[in-house]
């Protein structure tokens, strides 16, 4: 998710905590608590040459509730299409009624009066397990924000994160409600729930697990050593369609977080969201070296961002495994909600995700030179 996956702000505050609370005589965010932490199996966490694949419990039940309180009306969407829906069904049918849903109204309402609560989504990702995030809320609505009130200093910065994310009283209010819906949440449905689909989508994590070792992660090491993206995870989560999630601590520690494929065949779809998610930055800076300040002023480059990584992802996939270019613009086309031709797709791709030529010139020239030429 270009321009909202790093907190920059609240790593920035988190990083000069870190730095007066160990001495270590550096501000970078590399003092913010490592993405990830301990990882919450279902299908299990596999061990790869430097990214592994895993999946994360408290990390879905942070974005379910995001999902089921958000609207989500993007060309593609913060989650996978009709996700809300479909867990509203799936809650009926089981007769649940949880707290998540009693405070509904109320926790929608901050998000009009504070519409960059929306980055919280990340949040999740630097927290090794929901119970971390419950001890950590608790302490942080006690302290009324002040990372001082926690003696350990790893509790300090998960306070100074959630400080610098909800900074205000109002928001301070709105993650006890938040964390107390997810509580319930999870007891009465969604545990369950996930489990299930566990089970359910085993297949799939093995298929994606040992494609990822055998012939992704291969094609890919250059490119992510390049871009200081040398180890990390990857968690398959269900919420997630298109757009995946990514925080980055340092080149050593990278999590990025795409869609569960809900069946063998489906396996590459984590691939082509993983490589959506890597190519950001570099979409970004190709967008900001190919338009003008006003332009930028003015939020005419706004458009180009989702479309830019779309397309970026679209071109390292050709330069690294150009046959699995069709699959990549079809499932980013049934993503945005557009008929995949059964032929070639690449009109249709190209006109579903606009990008103004200098800007896409630019994307491929650098991909070129950070592959040395391949």
């Amino acid at each position: 998710m270009p321009g909202m996956n790093r907190l920059i702000g609240a790593l920035a505050t988190v990083a000069a905590l870190g730095c007066a609370s160990s001495g270590s005589g550096t501000s970078t965010p590399t003092s913010a608590p490592a993405p990830g932490g301990n990882v919450t199996t279902g299908s299990g966490t596999v061990g790869g040459p430097a990214w592994r694949v895993s999946n994360m419990e408290h990390v879905d039940l942070w974005l379910h509730g995001f999902a089921m309180l958000t609207s989500d009306t993007g060309l593609v969407p913060f989650f996978q299409r009709g996700y809300k829906a479909q867990m509203t069904a799936a809650k009926r049918q089981k007769n649940v009624f949880s707290q998540l849903d009693a405070n509904q109204q109320q926790l929608q309402a901050r998000f009009t009066a504070n519409p960059a609560l929306t980055n919280a989504q990340f949040l999740a990702m630097y927290f090794g397990s929901f119970q971390e995030i419950v001890n950590a809320a608790d302490l942080f609505a006690r302290s009324e924000g002040n990372p001082r009130a926690a003696a350990d200093p790893a509790l300090q910065q998960q306070i100074a994160l959630l400080a610098a994310t909800f900074p205000a009283a109002a928001d301070r209010n709105w993650l006890r409600l938040f964390v107390q819906g997810l509580q319930d949440e999870s007891s009465r449905f969604y545990h369950a729930y996930w489990v299930a689909e566990q089970g359910a989508r085993g297949g799939a994590f093995a298929a994606f697990n040992e494609a990822w070792l055998s012939k992704y992660y291969p094609k890919l090491t250059r490119f992510l050593n390049n871009t200081q993206q040398a180890r990390g995870q990857i968690a398959l989560s269900l919420p997630l369609g298109g757009e995946g999630r990514t925080v980055n601590d340092g080149k050593q520690s990278n999590l990025t977080a795409v869609t569960f494929p809900k069946t063998i065949d489906a396996a590459p779809e984590a691939l082509f969201v993983f490589v959506h998610e890597i190519v950001g930055r570099l979409a970004n800076e190709a967008i900001t070296d190919n338009t003008s300040p006003a332009e930028r002023r003015t939020g005419t480059t706004e458009a180009f961002v989702g479309n830019a990584a779309v397309r970026a992802g679209a071109l390292l996939v050709q330069r690294v495994m150009p046959e699995l270019v069709p699959d990549y613009m079809r499932f980013y086309l049934r993503t945005a909600a557009r008929t995949a031709p059964t032929g070639d797709p690449s009109a249709a791709f190209a006109s579903t995700f606009p990008l103004p030529a200098p800007i896409l010139t630019s994307i491929s020239t650098q991909i070129g030179i950070i592959l040395g030429g391949i």
